[in-house]
């Protein structure tokens, strides 16, 4: 549709309404790109559910998009086969041995503190950090609430402040298209602007120190600490016995065979990027980069359960299969998150979006303009990448249309990115982090919102006060 209007935005709407509603996340996702492509199709429902079918297959048709369903897939192995190596259980030993985790305060700050380290893609932040630390905040009766926040909260946050990783090459790709001279230093530059990251992580820091407990978190936390994981009626987005197998009695429990096969994916994204960015790192590959590091991480883990004699290689390849197969829902919602990003593209419901809002608030605070824009988009399509297409070409050309340093302007639209991602029930970085706890997605959503309404808050009046002084 060259002309979006309001219909384009029925598709996410509906999604979204239908992912509180009824709790089914797959449901709702289908839906949402079924609607869609009925609106393309003149409304005719059989031609766009045929659509819609083509439409979800085509998403295949990516590299970037195959590249990152499929390091789905090999997360999940990765992951069944450092708990099935005792690598987990060994790690979370070592910690309380020196009685460095042996408080719940402790558990919290442990999942924070890994969610800040691994930093090379939000969706393995948040699946290692998970999978480390849901059975300490169970052991201490922290909700599962609490964990899928401070994992989602630190995840993206600290993803969209590095430069050097799937989300900076995304990012830099998309300003050296616009024409932007230093890239890399605009985006550096941008860094110290993007206060809804930085108030998000500082939140979440202050939450697990501070005990900062609001609305429906408190009463989740209450309900945890009288022994109850969750509420009666919620339904965990993974089975967490799949990702969590009985560990093996033939080597005692080892935290280098966890530490050290994530050291490895660490090591090698960088390594990723500068290979296929052929010695520019800038240049490089982030879904293809992603995908190789999580690759080496599993070659390593095998590698020392082989050496170890603690597994065999069909033993590995049984565990990496289930592993993956645990992950497979997460791979369907990736695929119709964007079906549906497709769709609402073809729509053109990001513009449409920036074009209704940009009318409502007055120029002179055209930086929380960005930042608001930017999180509706986010929000209503539930991904912050395609918001990032979308509204940095914007933001950029005018800044440099009205003679304004960029880095602020590439900070807000960043920033609202993520604002949406973590505030939309049909996001999947969110739905991930529900995963990842083993907690009700919208129990999550609900407990997660007050927190992401604080941090949007704050960047609003930071983004003002630099809009005031530039």
């Amino acid at each position: 549709m060259t002309d979006p209007s309001w219909v384009s935005i029925l598709p996410p709407v509906l999604a979204i309404v239908l992912a509180i509603w009824t709790r089914q996340v797959y449901l709702s996702l289908g839906a949402g790109v079924w609607l869609g492509w009925l609106i393309v199709e003149g409304w005719n429902p059989l031609a766009g559910l045929a659509r819609a079918i083509e439409a979800s297959v085509a998403v295949l048709a990516s590299a970037g998009n195959a590249n990152v369903i499929l390091f789905t897939l090999v997360i999940g192995a990765l992951i069944a086969t450092i708990e099935t190596s005792g690598g987990v259980r060994g790690f979370v030993a070592y910690l309380e041995s020196r009685e460095w985790v042996n408080t719940p305060r402790r558990a919290q700050l442990l999942a924070w503190v890994v969610g800040v380290i691994i930093f090379i893609e939000s969706n393995i932040t948040v699946l290692v950090a998970g999978s480390v630390s849901r059975p300490l905040f169970d052991r201490y009766r922290v909700s599962r609430e609490k964990l899928a926040y401070i994992i989602d909260s630190t995840s993206a946050s600290v993803c969209i402040l590095i430069p050097l990783n799937a989300w900076g090459a995304y990012n830099l790709g998309i300003l050296n298209s616009l024409g932007v001279e230093d890239p890399l230093g605009v985006f550096i530059g941008s860094i110290p602007y993007n206060f809804y990251a930085l108030a998000a992580l500082f939140l979440a820091f202050a939450t697990i120190i501070w005990k900062i407990d609001l609305g429906p978190m408190k009463r989740a936390e209450a309900r945890t600490r009288e022994g109850v994981l969750l509420w009666p009626d919620a339904q965990p987005m993974i089975d967490e016995a799949i990702l969590s197998p009985e560990p093996n009695d033939r080597i005692p429990p080892r935290a280098i065979n966890m530490v050290l096969p994530i050291v490895t994916m660490v090591v090698m994204m960088p390594l990723g990027l500068w290979i296929t960015g052929g010695g520019d790192l800038r240049a490089g590959s982030g879904s293809t980069s992603v995908l190789w590091a999580v690759m080496a991480a599993l070659a390593m883990s095998w590698v020392l359960l082989l050496a170890q004699k603690g597994a065999t290689v069909d033993e590995l390849t049984r565990t990496g299969l289930k592993g993956a197969g645990g992950l497979v829902p997460l791979a369907l919602i990736l695929l119709l998150a964007l079906a549906l990003g497709d769709v609402a593209g073809a729509l053109g419901t990001g513009p449409y979006v920036a074009q209704v809002t940009a009318g409502v608030l007055p120029p002179v605070i055209f930086l929380p303009l960005v930042f608001l824009v930017s999180g509706g988009i986010a929000f209503s399509t539930g991904t912050s990448w395609g918001t990032f297409a979308i509204m940095l070409p914007i933001a950029v050309p005018a800044a440099m249309a009205l003679g304004l340093p960029p880095s602020p302007f590439v900070a807000a639209a960043l920033a609202g990115g993520i604002f949406g991602d973590h505030s939309s029930p049909i996001s999947d970085t969110t739905i991930i982090s529900s995963m990842a706890a083993a907690t009700d997605h919208i129990d999550h959503v609900r407990t997660q919102l007050p927190y992401a309404l604080i941090a949007g808050g704050v960047a609003v009046v930071g983004f003002a006060i630099v809009g005031l002084g530039m």
